[in-house]
């Protein structure tokens, strides 16, 4: 093969969400859910707070992981600067 030959068939081999424009749109959770599946549903093995907003997500975050910790609970915090 060739550069654009390899380059075509990689491109025709790699998952959707990598593809642009109409064919890179999924309207439901399928492969998700399958994905999750496949991994024995981890994210049903511990308790989480999901935090998401515009403003003061950190500081949400900080209060909430330190309220929790003052009552007696392990607490793991994890934040992305986005």
């Amino acid at each position: 093969m060739n550069y654009e030959q390899t380059i075509d068939y990689l491109y025709r081999k790699l998952p959707m969400f990598t593809r642009v424009g109409a064919v890179a749109f999924k309207k439901d959770l399928h492969n998700t859910v399958a994905m999750c599946e496949r991994l024995d549903n981890p994210q049903n093995k511990f308790k989480t707070i999901h935090i998401g907003g515009t403003n003061g997500k950190g500081s949400t975050s900080h209060m909430i992981a330190a309220i929790f910790q003052q009552a007696g609970y392990k607490t793991g915090l994890y934040t992305l600067p986005i």
